[in-house]
């Protein structure tokens, strides 16, 4: 199967990030051997976060979903990169 990257949006439930930045202090990302991160942002107002993670299996992402699904709301997106994009256009225009 082959790597794909994923664009996590997370809304912290209740707009408060402290349980999230608690838990992550005590316990660290919690996510299963073959999810990966990449990289991640925080709006300014600290309610949302939006995470790249990256795995050859969807079920990993589910696995740490539901690891912190108790504290935050999550939406997924599976994304390329912009060169992947031209790369795929590219042939069409």
């Amino acid at each position: 199967m082959p790597e794909t990257l994923y664009m996590v949006v997370e809304c912290f439930k209740n707009k408060d990030p402290k349980p999230i930045y608690r838990r992550f202090r005590d316990q660290g990302r919690m996510t299963p051997e073959g999810l990966d991160y990449v990289a991640s942002w925080i709006d300014d107002k600290l309610e949302r976060c939006f995470q790249l993670m990256r795995t050859t299996d969807r079920a990993l992402l589910d696995t740490w979903i539901a690891r912190w699904s108790d504290l935050v709301d999550f939406e997924v997106y599976p994304v390329i990169t912009s060169p992947e994009a031209v790369e795929r256009v590219g042939p069409s225009l």
